[in-house]
């Protein structure tokens, strides 16, 4: 049994289709979502579609493979069998558990509340949606009144992506699309705690980087750190608060809260752990495995690419054991590591030294994506849309958005209430 339909589970059920074995895919969606486009979902370059995959359609290309739509809340690990939201517990005989992460809040006040993350199909559309409706907004605030400033929080891969798109767009398409809004008032931020922004990265490409965001107008708060968020602000290290119409929370993952509760040893971060075959420690027939997985003292990247390999590696060791032969350590092959900037500019790094900026990193960038993609039909559909937006910048920008969740006039009702209760209570305190 495969709990997650991500990079690891996908790939550990690939390998299992050769294996005389019945293989169940369980996830609460029904589709795979390939997580490093979401940002483009989140800009209105791709739609959702382009980046998701239903999970009965990769399943049925494999014989002995089937898929179960349901939310895991426990694990019988003495007897084997996996406790579902609906209908009777389902047995195994060897569990894969790749269930990916979510985001981690350190405990920040109003992180978790107001902040938008961009780990889900769900969470990039409500990203696009809350950005360009503050921007419809701010166009037809002829006072100035509105802020539509959006603040990236971290200045990894994910940040550096979000806030130089976003950049692109403010420069670029909204000149056209709002000739009546003042696009200096579409502010882009991103605070990163450390120095540096692309740590894994080397030091050159972290200032290649840093200089190719402010050249496209990103305001870089590094050395600091949020410490409140608020519907319509953040206040930074230094106290300064910044209003905004979007947060967009791109540093640090968890274990998803649940986890907790499935009676798996876990370590930093509720990463569950495990022994060097990702075998779980203590749970010789569970594996767990992609970014939820980690060898203590020994963790890996929590990438697509060490997913991928330890997803496969998982299959072969349950192969293995199948055929009566020993489990073998997962070992991670480092194939690089890339991170795109905006149009025409990314950097790549690879294990043997050689680095890359520029052009020809971002074309390796988009091949790469395109070609890791699950079905023809998205590969295609990417490839085209990733097309029309570049080749026909700024022009071919269509921007599209629905409603967003008015998380600021929630605020206000709440507060308006609480303060109506403040009075009501302290009336009849004093006529009492």
């Amino acid at each position: 049994m495969v709990i997650g339909g991500g990079f690891a589970g996908l790939s550990a059920v690939r390998e299992l289709s050769v294996a005389d074995v019945d293989v169940l895919l369980i996830d609460r969606h029904g589709f795979n979502t390939f997580q490093p486009l979401l940002y483009q979902v989140a800009t209105g370059g791709l739609n959702p579609g382009d980046v998701t995959y239903a999970l009965r359609a990769f399943t049925a290309k494999h014989k002995n493979a089937s898929f179960r739509r349901a939310t895991v809340i426990g694990l019988d690990l003495d007897a084997k069998q996996v406790v579902l939201d609906q209908g009777p517990p389902v047995e195994y005989d060897y569990l894969v558990v790749c269930c990916g992460v979510t985001a981690n809040y350190f405990g920040i006040p109003g992180a978790q509340k107001y902040a938008h993350t961009i780990y889900t199909r769900r969470t990039a559309i409500e990203s696009r949606d809350q950005m360009l409706s503050s921007i419809e907004e701010a166009a037809q605030d002829r006072e100035g009144a509105l802020e539509p400033v959006v603040v990236v929080v971290g200045g990894g891969a994910t940040g550096v992506e979000m806030a130089g798109t976003v950049a692109e767009l403010r420069n670029n398409s909204l000149p056209l699309t709002y000739p009546e809004l003042d696009t200096k008032r579409v502010r882009v931020i991103l605070v990163e705690m450390m120095d540096d922004v692309l740590r894994p990265f080397h030091p050159k490409l972290r200032e290649y980087s840093a200089a190719a965001l402010r050249k496209r107008g990103v305001e870089l708060r590094l050395g600091t750190s949020v410490k409140e968020v608020h519907p319509d602000r953040v206040v930074i290290g230094d106290g300064e608060e910044i209003p905004c119409a979007l947060v967009l929370w791109a540093t640090g993952v968890a274990a998803h809260p649940q986890v907790t509760s499935w009676g798996l040893p876990q370590g930093r971060g509720g990463r569950v752990l495990t022994d060097p075959d990702q075998r779980v420690q203590g749970r010789p027939e569970v594996f767990a495995v992609g970014d939820l997985g980690v060898v203590d003292g020994d963790p890996v990247p929590q990438l697509a690419q060490p997913a991928i390999q330890g997803g496969a590696h998982v299959g072969k060791q349950i192969r293995r054991l199948l055929a009566g032969s020993g489990t073998q350590p997962f070992h991670y092959k480092d194939k690089g590591t890339m991170a795109t900037i905006g149009l025409s500019d990314a950097v790549v790094q690879l294990p043997n030294g050689l680095r890359i900026k520029g052009l020809i990193a971002w074309l390796a960038w988009v091949v790469l994506h395109i070609v890791t993609l699950v079905g023809h039909r998205n590969r295609m559909a990417t490839l085209i849309n990733l097309s029309v937006r570049y080749l026909t910048w700024p022009r071919g920008v269509n921007l599209i958005h629905g409603e967003p969740k008015d998380t600021r006039s929630r605020e206000r009702d709440a507060a308006a209430a609480e303060q109506a209760e403040e009075r009501e209570q302290q009336r009849r305190a004093d006529a009492g």
